[in-house]
């Protein structure tokens, strides 16, 4: 079925995607995948979405166009180049349990290879065998000659704008690969998306033989209360010649020292224990204080020293507790009592909440003693956070006494770095590996490029622009305006072993990941006139993207300029001006602090205001039971495995009903079986509707075409607001049910049952394709049902009064099921009585109201002139409920939710199925109507919506 329909559709060319002036239009992208291995099933829920989306806008009269590309800049492609090349086992298991032939295995070694084979497998493997609506004629990939003229052509406009900038930058970098962008993306990165960069001072301890003992801190302000110094006595330092002073570092650090600073070498060695029971001299204080052993430096964490503030560190005063304990270990150094009561805490900041010494008060209130003690990290994190934000520096510390720390670390920072104590240093709060699999370290880079997202006029025009589109979920919408104003400068370009696109200011370095795909929706349209042969890509110039994109120029000059023909390049400008501005984004959530921001940006800084972007939906992941799964780690189940196993349908029905997109969702085998049940289901009773026998017209008729208005009326709003759940849940879950309900009701006009089913079935259409054109042909349709044009809801007053008089008789069957399940009575007769006359007025009194809050002395003194004498101790406390309860609902919701249907004619309609279904005499009357049946006095209970029913 799957291959028959995507066959037939591509052979029609639906998916192809041409202009029509003066037609609605609909252009819509999803992220573009990096090129970096296989596909999973998680990419394919942001995929199936986007298509679902844009085959309903194609079934409501707009043309659209969704294109598909892949993202090949970066080191993803080399690095699995690497893997093939070196036979990396798991690499070659993946390669060959996908299907990949051993012939192709050898061309794979080459990354350009890597990119040409993996964009046939996300074509063909994924994208057409999920059936997508995608125009494959405007396929591109970031490494194309025409993309990469694309991309210069971008950042030459950014240049004329005055937006890219240059200056010294400490950047995360592979030693091989050099920068890398390090986001929950994780782009270029196998591990460490959640990093940050870490800003420390390094502090200069004068130690023996003019050596320098050097600690990284991230509170510099707290060198007043040094106390002594953490080695680890199991680590080997070096000397490390830095300028004209020798520095005692780990050896890892003087690694990450050689990548920051101009000249460091290394000119010795020495275990840390030998460091034990010395002193060094600490900067600013100039007090000498005593060298102790700590197995918790880490020689890969700052520079693998610590020094020791045990007033403000829990970490410090446990570490100090543990010693004074441990007798043998402070033989084993040469550790003294009196050199532990030497380094005897110093009170320096006065916290709020907490006495002189914060670290010993909150470590001997959670009664925490030893460092293996996991409260220890919220301990620190209580004290830091308060001492920080709130603390006032004191007497101990010198000029700085009476100081906010806030402003006094700055300050003491800055004296020490004056007087040369300290120096800066840049590393990461964790491991972050790039894709080669090389350690990623801080470097600096002289002479960085940047793009200067932090422009005033830029910043305040796309936070203008955003509060215009339609951004989803409505969260998101709110905090961009807090994303745009918190960017910065961000690095632009990067030197090294990349993909990508040269930077056309200098040729040395490589257009970098983020950089080249914010604006590249633009190029969807061009680059199927590449494609297609009618422009080359040396002959798009700045001319040429100026004219087509921009509007500068003649014709005839862009001509002579670029070679390309007067009738193509007028041809590429109007699809251009027809498709643009791209209505919707599609990304991961990954994409909320790094690429929406800059897609945005970039519009803004270098396209006319009426092409700038219209809207922004994130998704959020599909999940393996331990998070997020990644393509590149190896932890995915195959999709072509998945389809051939569930159906493609099957799948596409869970990505668009299992949540919303808004939330994360646990891949689970059993779920999309579930679906694929579903499926099969609906088929088998679409067969059953089809093969039933006519029994003629009924009054359920009305009802069943009314319902179908009804659902439509829903389905459209839903898809307003891309609301892809509440739309499947309708089209796969409740609609079976009103077919159901016609059914049972003694609806069984063919003619009705086809009217209905051929508004079900391309209702279908947007999510589960395959089936729906299945079964629309079974129907005797012609195909196809992918391009049947979806009727607007029709939902007149009458057809309203319809359904809702039809509710009220479904609602009343539970009801009345409720009562006997509870009761356990077996009924012999059942009395049904509708809420008297003056209370449906009251009703619709106060829904006429267009005041917020319906004013309840009003409703009594109308209701008082028409109501009968017996109802006027009722009409109160009946209005005080009608009044808060109408009050609830929006007023211009209010007619729709409270539709005025005779009750009275619709359940007397319904007698002999009320009958039917119960197995005995029914009744049915006004609850003011002086011949009901009513010993129990039910009648008075009745309201509108909601009879009284007396079941004997």
């Amino acid at each position: 079925m799957e291959g028959k329909w995507q066959k037939a559709w591509y052979d029609a060319r639906i998916n192809e995607s041409e202009p029509a002036p003066g037609t609605k239009k609909f252009f819509m992208i999803f992220a573009y995948p990096g090129v970096t291995g296989y596909l999973h099933v998680g990419h394919m829920r942001g995929y199936t979405v986007s298509d679902a989306i844009v085959r309903h806008k194609m079934m409501t009269g707009h043309r659209v166009l969704f294109p598909v590309g892949t993202h090949a800049t970066g080191n993803g492609a080399i690095s699995f180049a690497r893997k093939v090349e070196r036979g990396d086992p798991a690499t070659m298991d993946i390669l060959r349990s996908n299907g990949c032939p051993d012939e192709t295995l050898d061309r794979l070694t080459d990354p350009v290879e890597v990119v040409r084979f993996f964009n046939e497998v996300y074509v063909n493997d994924y994208w057409k065998r999920f059936g997508f609506m995608s125009d494959w004629r405007r396929f591109t990939s970031t490494i194309y000659p025409d993309y990469t003229k694309f991309i210069e052509w971008q950042m030459l406009k950014l240049q004329a704008e005055g937006l890219l900038t240059q200056k010294p930058y400490y950047a995360p970098a592979c030693v091989e690969h050099g920068p890398v962008a390090i986001d929950a993306s994780e782009t270029d990165i196998s591990r460490g998306g959640d990093a940050e960069m870490l800003e420390y001072t390094i502090l200069k301890f004068d130690f023996e033989d003019g050596r320098k003992l050097v600690a990284a801190t991230l509170r510099p302000e707290t060198v007043f209360g040094l106390t002594n110094f953490w080695v680890n006595p199991e680590v080997e330092y070096v000397d490390a010649r830095v300028g004209d002073e020798t520095w005692v570092v780990s050896r890892p650090a003087a690694e990450k020292l050689s990548l920051q600073m101009d000249s460091v070498e290394i000119v010795g060695s020495a275990d840390g224990a030998s460091f034990m029971g010395k002193r060094c001299t600490a900067p600013l204080t100039g007090r000498a204080i005593p060298i102790f052993p700590s197995l918790l430096c880490d020689p890969d964490i700052g520079t693998g020293l610590v020094m020791s503030v045990p007033s403000d560190a829990p970490v410090d005063w446990i570490g100090l507790v543990e010693l004074r304990r441990d007798v043998e270990e402070r033989k084993k150094y040469g550790i003294t009592e009196a050199m532990i009561a030497e380094a005897s805490p110093i009170a320096i900041i006065d916290t709020p909440g907490y006495g002189p010494l914060p670290a010993v008060e909150v470590t001997e209130r959670i009664g925490i003693d030893s460092l293996d003690d996991e409260r220890l990290d919220e301990a620190t994190k209580e004290v830091y956070k308060t001492g920080f934000h709130k603390g006032v520096m004191n007497s101990s510390c010198g000029e700085f006494a009476g100081w906010q720390v806030e402003q006094a670390k700055d300050a003491v920072r800055g004296q020490m770095l004056d007087r040369g104590h300290a120096s800066m240093f840049y590393d990461l709060s964790e491991v972050v590996l790039c894709r080669c699999g090389n350690r990623v370290l801080v470097k600096k880079i002289p002479d960085q490029w940047f793009i200067d997202y932090s422009n005033p006029a830029l910043k305040k025009r796309s936070k203008e622009h955003a509060l215009t589109m339609r951004i989803f979920p409505k969260e998101y919408y709110d905090n961009i305006q807090n994303v745009l104003e918190w960017y910065r400068e961000r690095a632009c370009v990067r030197l090294g072993n990349w993909l990508g696109t040269r930077f056309p200011i200098d040729r040395r370095w490589i257009v970098e990941a983020i950089a080249d795909s914010t604006l590249y929706p633009i190029h969807y349209v061009t680059s199927r006139f590449v494609n297609e042969g009618k422009v080359a890509a040396e002959n798009m110039t700045e001319e040429f993207f100026d004219y087509v994109l921009l509007g500068r120029g003649t014709p005839a000059d862009v001509e002579r300029a670029t070679g390309v023909g007067q009738s193509v390049l007028d041809a590429i400008r109007s699809e251009f001006d027809y498709w643009y501005p791209l209505d919707v984004n599609l990304g991961g959530k990954e994409h909320m602090t790094v690429h929406f921001p800059v897609f945005l940006m970039n519009h803004v800084a270098i396209l006319r205001p009426q092409h700038w972007p219209r809207g922004i939906i994130v998704n959020w992941y599909i999940t393996s039971t331990g998070g997020k799964i990644s393509k590149s780690k190896g932890g995915a189940q195959p999709i072509p495995d998945a389809a051939e196993r569930f159906g493609v349908d099957a799948m596409r029905l869970f990505y668009a009903h299992i949540a919303s997109l808004y939330v994360d969702v646990a891949w689970e085998d059993g779920k999309v079986e579930s679906y694929s049940d579903r499926l099969e289901r609906i088929w088998s009773f679409i067969g059953d509707l089809v093969s039933a026998e006519d029994s003629g017209p009924t009054d359920m008729d009305a009802w069943l075409a009314a319902r179908m208005q009804s659902r439509l009326a829903d389905l459209e709003g839903y898809m307003e607001a891309y609301d892809l759940r509440s739309y499947a849940n309708d089209v796969f879950f409740e609609m079976a049910q009103d077919f159901k309900w016609y059914l049972k009701r003694g609806g069984g006009s063919a003619e009705a049952i086809l009217g209905a089913l051929r508004l079900w079935i391309p209702l279908m259409a947007p999510v589960t394709p395959h089936m729906a054109e299945e079964l629309w042909e079974r129907i005797g349709m012609n195909p196809f049902v992918s391009t049947v044009l979806l009727p607007k809801a029709e939902l007149s007053e009458a057809a309203t009064v319809e359904e809702k008089g039809e509710r009220l008789v479904a609602a009343l069957m539970e009801d009345i099921s409720e009562i006997l399940k509870v009761t356990s009575i077996r009924p012999s007769k059942i009395v049904l009585m509708v809420a008297p006359r003056w209370k449906h007025d009251m009703v619709g009194s106060a829904v006429a109201s267009t005041d917020k809050n319906i004013d309840i002395g009003q409703l009594i003194k109308e209701t008082m002139k028409s109501a009968p004498q017996e109802a006027r101790r009722e009409i109160p406390a009946f209005a005080k409920e009608i009044a808060m309860e109408v009050s609830r609902t929006p007023v211009d919701e209010r007619r729709k939710a409270y539709v005025a249907v005779d009750e009275l004619e619709a359940l007397g309609r319904a007698k002999r199925f009320f009958s039917d279904q119960f197995g005995c005499e029914v009744h049915v009357f006004s609850a003011d109507d002086p011949a009901r049946v009513d010993p129990k006095g039910r009648a008075r209970h009745a309201r509108p919506g909601r009879p009284a029913v007396y079941v004997e």
